[in-house]
């Protein structure tokens, strides 16, 4: 299709944006000013986007630099205009971002809806569907757009009721940029007034670094404009300059929440670098959090210049909760993610970045208990990435991480390393910890018994990071982690003489009763049978040599498919248990093959393992249920 052709299309909404379009309509109507800040926020994408492609193609630019975003109402035709001279869009470009929406988290949108409909109305630009909250006010909306680069033959006209359909048509466009008109409702007219209009756009688009122009109000000086906001980079003046309301406000605009971020820091750096870093921590985890390959959280200006969206090279995977701007006055301007690799400036510049965040995050935690509760909630699984990705800052983030723990017994994970230490008993020389599939398995986990009966606290870990987390995290100031499912039980000077020797005696008195089970049992399922040290109120656990890949990661391995030798488990037997005293004097072979192969299922349950054969287990153990029954 040419543009010559100037052929008009009439095409069907998706789904999702048809259920959108009439969230918007309906559900939106008491936080209808927000239509002006999203749209306004959009046109400021638009400039940055031509700013940055223009770096590499002046001829974008067609001799009009002086970027700005222009407001204008007509009360006659009942039409509000929020223009740019940004980038614009081509034909394509239309149907994609406005008619198909295939990228704009539309569905994501939908399904975190709350109900309440302020924060749902905040909510729409977090997942880009800024652009329909214009629905809230207009019956009718046209837009006018040509990209840059390309001449005033190649304009694009969309237009949409609203109403699940949207014609687009090539037309003729003097202006590089877009139109946005809306067609306003019967009953918006308080919409088309300058004084409305110009204290929404102070309320919430402040900040914005793109002029906002509007027309003077004064009739002696007609057709004359004037800028609306203070039109200035918000880190770029002095922190004494800036209100706690203007410093929310700009976090808004570039996170797209709802809600004011939990804690932010502003730094102006001089010395053999020049550059300004503002740096905010949200109260509550992005939608795509989990999506490593979405880094969006970081924008990188140079000299005021937007250059890109770019998190990958100014924050490390840990911290990609971290949103904020860095604005460098030693990069060049044409500056691309290539030469970001490879870049002694921008190394300089993400070292103490992550300093500035994690000195942030410990002042938090110093300062404000409850806030960094809030913060630990939303991105704990997150930080615990760290010690594994940033061996160089690993005891400062060893510091700011939370655990769960036998001392209160609760699934708050509220411990930090520094109170286990404190509160180590004497003689004690190792942190001890477990990793489970739940909460509840680590808590009610058979290996915690001897610690649980000695006072000892243990961490209780269940989040799936934990495994790769306790792999590069192995001391803290000194102390060694130590898995309690793990390794021969040693509590060294926790122990005292009598029970190492009653030990010993146990293990010489057992010898023949372990070999008969590790018999039965057969290599392939277990690599010893041993006395237990762990147990006071068990029959049985599974543990694995100190080296050896933990049982709980091995079965991590299998869910995601990976194919591995797999690990051969321990079986340690309490000798004092009474089923195992029973069960040591069972002089039926076939008897004595299913008790063994009882306590091994249970032992493997308990740790949240599966049975090979859930049946065959399930006869044997009503069996011996019947037997016991009988007697």
């Amino acid at each position: 299709m040419t543009a010559a052709t100037h052929t008009k299309e009439t095409l069907k909404f998706q789904t999702e944006v048809n259920q959108l379009l009439k969230l918007m309509i309906h559900s939106l109507y008491s936080n209808k000013e927000i239509f002006l800040r999203e749209l306004i926020s959009n046109a400021s994408d638009a400039a940055d986007k031509l700013r940055f492609e223009a770096l590499t193609d002046d001829a974008l630019m067609a001799g009009d630099g002086d970027l700005k975003i222009r407001i204008s109402f007509d009360k006659d035709a009942r039409t509000i205009t929020v223009s740019d001279n940004g980038i614009g869009m081509s034909r394509a470009e239309v149907v994609e971002n406005i008619g198909t929406i295939a990228k704009s988290g539309t569905q994501e949108f939908m399904r975190a809806l709350t109900g309440d409909k302020a924060k749902d109305a905040n909510l729409i630009g977090q997942f880009g569907v800024g652009f329909y909250s214009a629905f809230i006010i207009a019956d009718k909306v046209t837009l006018l757009t040509r990209r840059a680069g390309v001449g005033p033959e190649h304009g694009v006209r969309w237009e949409s009721a609203g109403e699940g359909d949207y014609s687009i048509e090539t037309v003729d466009k003097v202006t590089r940029g877009t139109d946005v008109i809306l067609h306003l409702r019967e009953d918006q007219d308080e919409f088309l007034d300058a004084f409305r209009l110009r204290n929404i756009i102070q309320k919430y688009s402040d900040h914005i670094s793109l002029p906002i122009v509007m027309a003077k109000a004064d009739a002696e000086k007609a057709g004359e404009d004037e800028t609306v906001n203070r039109a200035s980079a918000l880190w770029a003046r002095a922190k004494k300059d800036i209100k706690d309301e203007e410093y929310h406000e700009f976090y808004k605009h570039i996170a797209h929440d709802w809600e004011p971020p939990l804690v932010h820091a502003h730094n102006h750096v001089e010395g053999k670098l020049s550059y300004t870093t503002l740096f905010y921590v949200p109260q509550h985890a992005p939608f795509d959090l989990w999506d490593r390959e979405r880094r969006h959280g970081m924008k990188l200006y140079v000299r005021r210049v937007f250059i890109m969206d770019d998190a990958e090279h100014l924050m490390p995977g840990y911290l990609r909760f971290v949103r904020g701007v860095v604005d460098s006055d030693d990069l060049p301007l044409n500056v691309s993610r290539e030469i970001l690799q490879h870049n002694k400036v921008i190394d300089q510049i993400r070292a103490a970045s992550i300093k500035r965040v994690l000195g942030m995050l410990e002042d938090l935690a110093k300062n404000d208990a409850d806030k960094y509760r809030t913060f630990w909630k939303a991105f704990g699984k997150v930080m615990k990435e760290g010690p594994g990705e940033d061996f160089a800052n690993r005891e400062q983030l060893a510091k700011l991480l939370r655990f769960a723990s036998t001392h209160a017994d609760t699934d708050e994970q509220a411990v930090s390393l520094a109170d286990y230490v404190a509160r180590m008993k004497d003689g004690q020389e190792k942190i001890y910890f477990i990793v489970a599939d739940s909460f509840a398995a680590a808590k009610h986990s058979p290996h915690l018994e001897v610690f649980r009966k000695k006072g000892i606290e243990v961490l209780l870990l269940s989040d799936r990071v934990d495994e790769w987390l306790t792999s590069h995290l192995t001391e803290f100031e000194g102390k060694p982690f130590q898995s309690v499912a793990k390794g021969a039980l040693d509590l060294g000077k926790l122990e005292d003489h009598e029970e190492k020797k009653a030990q010993e005696s146990a293990e010489q008195e057992n010898k023949d009763f372990l070999d008969r089970i590790k018999k039965v049992l057969g290599a392939d399922k277990v690599k010893d049978v041993r006395v237990t040290h762990r147990l006071t109120n068990s029959p049985a656990c599974l543990v694995v040599e100190a080296h050896d890949m933990s049982t709980h990661l091995d079965r991590l391995l299998k869910e995601m498919g990976q194919s591995h030798a797999g690990v051969k488990p321990i079986l340690e037997i309490n000798p004092t248990h009474p089923l195992v005293v029973r069960f040591k004097d069972e002089s039926d072979e076939q008897r004595f093959n299913d008790w063994a192969n009882i306590l091994f299922g249970q032992a493997l349950l308990s740790e949240g393992g599966q049975l090979e054969d859930p049946a065959t287990f399930v006869s044997q153990l009503n069996e011996l249920l019947l037997i016991l029954a009988r007697k």
